[in-house]
């Protein structure tokens, strides 16, 4: 291994370089997520480099006390093979302590990740393509307001493992290219969901409710916002409800991850959980 070469935190700019090796990696990140994801964790995200020229990434942000997530672990192809990775992984790990990890690990991965100590939890499939409808719902999906998100935390916290008002506060704001909508019943939230631009297509994520009637309302308020365009959402396989209702817009599978974790997994409802926020956070 080159003696010039450290694991460090990340430097302005070298996020936006990450999701673009992400991009060239066919991994069709959001086009402004790094400014949520450096929101979730400001020291979660390392490079490896040689002198100045970053080789790779990798993120593991942390939630808490007992949770990581582990994500963007890339090596740029021209320096493959030559331990840099493993230099990556082994400080991103080590930077977690003695949270559990979880990752979204592709199938050629994951024998790697079982070495490493991860266990499948579950398998999470990319629904994707040019919805041909809107679904029906009882309920009507409103906007996320920017200046009022704490009833959306509280929710969102009954459902992601851990608190994480920064990155959603971030997440959640309205912008180009990017909206959020709500369900309410009774004054109380039914759920929420997020659609952001991506290099191709749109993605949507979260997409947490508490029943389908709910979900379907806010999939019928987030799917105008991709103006005709491909939409990607990925999903638990064991929400058989969640994946009726993508395949009811016209959406079919296009990939799939297995959900991973080294220690402990945490205890989701995974019946709420309609599309996961983003393979790279959790």
């Amino acid at each position: 291994m080159n003696s010039e070469f450290a694991v460090r935190s990340m430097r302005p700019g070298e996020l936006e370089l990450a999701l673009e090796w992400a991009r060239q990696e066919g991994w069709n990140p959001g086009l402004d997520d790094a400014i949520a994801f450096h929101e979730a964790d400001p020291s979660g995200f390392f490079v490896g480099a040689i002198g100045e020229v970053p080789v790779g990434s990798i993120s593991v942000v942390k939630y808490g006390d007992n949770f990581a997530f582990l994500g963007l672990y890339i090596v740029h192809p021209d320096f493959r093979g030559r331990g840099f990775g493993k230099a990556i992984w082994n400080a991103g790990i080590a930077s977690a302590e003695d949270r559990t990890i979880g990752l979204d690990g592709v199938a050629a991965q994951q024998a790697a990740y079982r070495k490493a100590g991860f266990e499948v939890a579950y398998n999470t499939i990319r629904y994707g393509g040019v919805p041909t409808s809107v679904p029906d719902s009882s309920l009507v999906a409103q906007p996320v307001p920017d200046a009022r998100l704490e009833g959306l935390l509280r929710y969102d916290s009954g459902i992601f493992p851990q608190p994480r008002a920064a990155f959603l506060a971030a997440w959640c704001t309205a912008r180009k290219g990017r909206g959020s909508v709500v369900v309410r019943k009774s004054g109380k939230i039914r759920g929420y969901g997020t659609i952001r631009r991506c290099y191709e297509g749109y993605k949507i994520g979260p997409l947490f409710a508490n029943d389908t009637d709910s979900a379907a309302a806010l999939l019928a308020g987030l799917i105008p916002q991709a103006h005709g365009a491909s939409i990607y959402i990925d999903i638990p396989a064991v929400n058989s409800e969640a994946i009726a209702l993508a395949e009811s817009v016209g959406l079919e599978p296009v990939m799939e991850t297995a959900r991973m974790y080294r220690g402990p997994a945490p205890g989701i409802q995974l019946k709420n959980v309609y599309g996961v926020t983003t393979l790279e956070l959790g």
